[in-house]
């Protein structure tokens, strides 16, 4: 159920780590970064390809190409198990701590014999790490953070991991005789930033038939429960899958059940006690007859309790049935209003596609307009340069009008600086069509410096979009602490738009922080920060958490005609002022 792109990924990523835990060289290291990032990004099932199609891929080269394919042809890569073996198994387990990098992990381990994250807890409480170099209280902090992190995930899993999983079952449900419906339900057709379980739901007479079908799916490693209501799996990578399968007649209100939340529901469920009527996943029945009123549809159970369909993202308890009510449900942004991508990357900077491939993407997708937004010379691993992007800008001019409904914008990623300065003087950012601005470095400033810094980027006249605003990776890196209330309002006072980044490791703003800034007045770009061409398809993530925020198509810029949105890109002038667009 996962694609062997994403295990060869994760492969070559830990022995990366491996190799700057034992002291090996860090070009290494990094260059095996690079090709995971290549593999994992790349739009082709690598299992296919022989070493020849492997080495085709952005920094896959001949050594790690045949281990590529000795790990495709036995499930086994040697290379990994003998450097994992020189690491004991503790230092491994304490290198999943978020904040706590390879080395320190060898140093713990080292020094302190430290293997596990309870001996790690009490070492800290102890003040025992103050003595070894290179640690002291800010790292203590960061290590307590990175543990804090690591336990609310818990068996969590991102969304687009619970998404593959889940479609693959579903398309295979699908297609069995005597299935009249089925679909995901849960935190996943929540759009939930992470997924604890994936519960799938069948429509069906007999559930028999389903449900063993259901236990004998490739990547099954465990029947957890097999009986005629509900059926659990735990795939291999450990995820929970839960079948149910429902009478066809009772579709809509075992839909409606269980989608959740379960705070939604249990007010749903006191609407309907009010009504002398009873709520289950079989129906809305007369509390006294029992006589079912209906089930089949999901808007006939709401509409039986006085209130519209209201959409799965929304049903989390935060406002929506009082707004159902009275007729205040806003009209959600969909993908399909998405006209346009504003921040994607090229092989030009860290991008895994030259900037062709990715233009042709974009326009299959059927987007009419398409950013490119490569990291300007700031951020200097990248070794962006003037000449490189003035010469990347002429090639853009060239393929614009290629694509006879889809226009390109040439653009820029800026780098935010401890100062709140970006890399280039106002008179060059004037010639890109949009300029996003993001921080890369400096995370641990105070709370007083990052908003400051935040606030100074978005008064500089050709800040556009400021990305990923928090700079969080979910289970990984906590988002910035800064009053998020002054940015909002310095965004609405400036006409600088908030990103909700949709790459599923992002997912950056969050569905409360985007609650929060939207009563600021705070317009929004959807953006797929994409790397490769396949990562354009993470735009639904991104549309799913904009629901959750309660967005409207006009809350996003990118939903806009191009021409409105060029207004809004060139609207500040100087001065720095907003003007309506």
């Amino acid at each position: 159920m996962v694609r062997p792109n994403e295990e060869v990924e994760a492969l070559l990523r830990e022995y990366a780590d491996l190799v700057l835990i034992t002291g090996g060289d860090a070009f290494k290291a990094r260059a095996y970064e690079k090709a995971a990032r290549a593999i994992g990004g790349h739009h082709a099932d690598i299992s296919k390809l022989d070493a020849e199609g492997l080495r085709e891929i952005p920094n896959v080269g001949r050594s790690i190409a045949d281990k590529v394919i000795q790990y495709l042809q036995t499930g086994r890569m040697p290379a990994v198990e003998e450097v994992r073996s020189k690491v004991p198994a503790g230092v491994r387990q304490l290198m999943a701590i978020p904040t706590l990098g390879p080395r320190k992990a060898m140093a713990l381990y080292e020094d302190l014999h430290i293997s596990s994250v309870p001996e790690l807890l009490d070492a800290l409480h102890e003040e025992r790490l103050r003595d070894l170099k290179g640690f002291g209280p800010k790292t203590e902090e960061n290590i307590l953070h990175g543990i804090g992190l690591m336990q609310a995930a818990g068996d969590r899993v991102p969304i687009n991991a619970a998404m593959d999983v889940a479609e693959e079952i579903v398309a295979e449900l699908s297609v069995l005789s005597g299935c009249e419906s089925c679909t995901y339900a849960g935190s996943l057709r929540r759009m939930r930033e992470t997924i604890g379980d994936v519960d799938v739901l069948v429509a069906a007479g007999r559930s028999a038939p389903f449900m063993d079908a259901f236990t004998r799916l490739p990547g099954t490693a465990e029947v957890m429960a097999h009986g005629m209501k509900k059926t659990s799996i735990r795939t291999t990578k450990g995820l929970q899958i839960d079948l149910r399968v429902v009478p066809p007649d009772s579709w809509g209100a075992g839909l409606q059940y269980f989608t959740g939340s379960k705070a939604h529901n249990i007010r749903i469920r006191e609407m309907a006690v009010h009504r002398k009527l009873k709520l289950s996943e079989y129906g809305l029945f007369h509390a006294e007859s029992g006589k079912k009123i209906v089930s089949q549809s999901e808007e006939e159970i709401y509409a039986r309790l006085g209130l519209p369909w209201i959409p799965p993202t929304l049903r989390e308890d935060r406002g929506e049935i009082a707004a159902g009510l009275r007729g205040a449900l806003p009209a959600l942004v969909t993908e399909a209003d998405i006209r346009g991508d504003l921040h994607t990357h090229t092989d030009l900077t860290d991008g895994l596609a030259p900037l062709d491939e990715m233009v042709e993407a974009a326009a299959r997708r059927g987007l009419r307009y398409y950013a490119i937004t490569d990291h300007a010379p700031n951020l200097s691993m990248q070794r962006m340069t003037d000449e490189k992007v003035l010469a990347q800008r002429e090639r853009v001019r060239e393929l614009d009008g290629r694509h006879r409904n889809m226009r390109l914008l040439h653009g820029t990623e800026l780098n935010i600086d401890p100062d709140g300065h970006v890399d280039w003087p106002q008179e060059f950012l004037r010639d890109f069509d949009l300029c996003v601005a993001s921080v890369h470095s400096h995370f641990n400033q105070g709370r007083d410096a990052l908003t400051r810094r935040l606030v100074t980027a978005c008064e500089n006249p050709e800040v556009n979009i400021i990305g990923h605003p928090t700079t969080r990776l979910l289970g990984k890196r906590p988002g910035l602490d800064m009053d998020l209330d002054v940015v909002f309002a310095a965004c609405a006072r400036t006409g600088t738009a908030l990103e909700i980044n949709a790459h599923p490791d992002r997912l950056d703003l969050s569905d409360e922080h985007i609650l929060r800034a939207k009563r600021y007045g705070v317009k929004f770009a959807v953006n797929t920060d994409a790397h490769a061409p396949l990562h354009l398809t993470y735009l639904r993530y991104g549309v799913g958490t904009a629901q959750r925020g309660w967005l409207t198509a006009d809350d996003v810029i990118n939903t806009w005609p191009l021409p409105r949105l060029r207004r809004f890109l060139a609207k500040r002038g100087s001065a720095g002022t907003p003007s309506s667009p």
